[in-house]
């Protein structure tokens, strides 16, 4: 197999060696189903235990308030659609964000067509909520707040602390997709005022498939998968117990290990951003400069089209993203680029790459030397390219 430059991490992570093998033992040899009452399964009821207590403690909850589920998108599911209907009486108006993953925003579509009022906050051209536009938003029916951590796709942190103070100065409560931040800067719930928080474990170098919504305890929230008593009777069905115990260790590395990872993957974010701005013109980046996920680069690259910079990319062995993992196969521009005030044909040419403290600075040296041939190659193609040029020609 050719070199592979893997930065699309944003999209998934490669599972660690350490992770795999706490797993290992719960398929083959503690494969008891948690909620019997022999021994055996005590094993497995004791990981899941185990587990619990270290997610809780790297965000500052409580462990009896953490839920597995199956992933980010469940959980963030889980966190609208329960709340809605648990507090549908006292309001059926929601704030989210116009930038939010596609499982906030169409389970927020889907609560529309069930009679609930969303209200779609504008960001700023570095994909910041604006808190006074947050204020005004707010009514007295108004039951929830979502707002993500950090964006997937331009990796721009939110002010998150000032969004809670909001939220409960105005006994609202706060939710928030936290996927591409758990694990990755530090949270806590309480200094936050989080009320509910979504987590994905692939997203740390953790397994597949598994993932947790922390409720602050006292929140109403209804079951949302129904059959069995497990998850304290709100998410029915036999717990995933390699998943959890795999999401545990990998948790657990994320905390330990968090502050030498921001460290190593923004000196090489920095490095990989300046070398592109100032080698390929007509270059911009997308995001805040400084306030974003220490591994997360977003470029909009002028007159070229982001699928064929891709194409060309991976044939170099780089993998990268043009936008949300969820929507690569669409054609249209990612709707947190359009949020930004990027026009189409900028967005179009835009290029995502999430970085891994594994990463190396010959291998950024590799990846800038490859935008800057497969860039120039795609312009000298282009129609655009070529008049803007001549234009330029004309008034020089």
């Amino acid at each position: 197999m050719k070199q592979l430059i893997y930065l699309d991490n944003a999209a998934t992570t490669k599972t660690r060696p350490e992770v795999v093998e706490t797993m290992l033992p719960y398929f083959t040899e503690y494969y008891g189903n948690p909620s019997s009452v022999y021994e055996f399964s005590g094993i497995s009821k004791k990981a899941i235990v185990g587990a619990r207590e270290t997610i809780a403690n790297a965000i500052g909850a409580k462990s009896n308030e953490i839920y597995f589920t199956a992933g980010g998108s469940e959980s963030d599911n889980w966190a609208l659609i329960a709340t809605a209907e648990a507090y549908s009486a006292k309001g059926k108006h929601i704030i989210t964000s116009k930038i939010e993953h596609h499982a906030v925003l169409h389970t927020c579509e889907y609560l529309e067509k069930r009679g609930f009022d969303i209200t779609y906050l504008d960001v700023d051209e570095y994909g910041v909520v604006k808190l006074d536009e947050l204020k005004k938003a707010i009514r007295p029916d108004t039951i929830l707040i979502s707002i993500m951590f950090a964006n997937n796709e331009i990796g721009t942190i939110e002010p998150i602390k000032e969004i809670g103070e909001i939220a409960k100065e105005h006994g609202i409560l706060f939710h928030t997709d936290a996927v591409q931040a758990f694990g990755h800067v530090p949270i806590n719930v309480d200094e936050y005022h989080i009320d509910m928080l979504s987590a994905s474990g692939h997203k740390i170098n953790g397994p597949k498939g598994i993932g947790f919504l922390y409720i602050r305890t006292g929140i109403k929230s209804r079951s949302f998968v129904h059959g069995g008593g497990q998850e304290r009777k709100r998410r029915a069905g036999t717990e995933n117990v390699p998943g959890i115990v795999g999401f545990g260790k990998a948790v657990e590395l994320a905390v330990a290990e968090m502050d030498e990872r921001i460290k190593k993957e923004s000196g090489l974010r920095d490095y990989l951003m300046e070398r592109v701005m100032e080698e390929v013109p007509y270059t911009r980046i997308n995001g805040h400069r400084k306030n974003r996920l220490s591994n997360n680069v977003n470029f909009a690259f002028q007159f070229i089209e982001g699928e064929s910079l891709l194409i060309m990319l991976d044939m170099k062995g780089i993998c990268g993203s043009s936008g949300s993992a969820c929507t690569s196969g669409s054609l249209d521009p990612s709707h947190v680029l359009l949020s930004i005030g990027l026009p189409h044909e900028i967005a179009h040419g835009s290029l995502r790459l999430t970085l891994d403290q594994v990463n190396t600075r010959e291998e950024m040296d590799f990846v800038v030397e490859s935008i800057k041939e497969i860039v120039a190659k795609l312009r000298s193609m282009s129609p655009l390219y070529e008049d803007y040029m001549k234009h330029q020609d004309r008034h020089s």
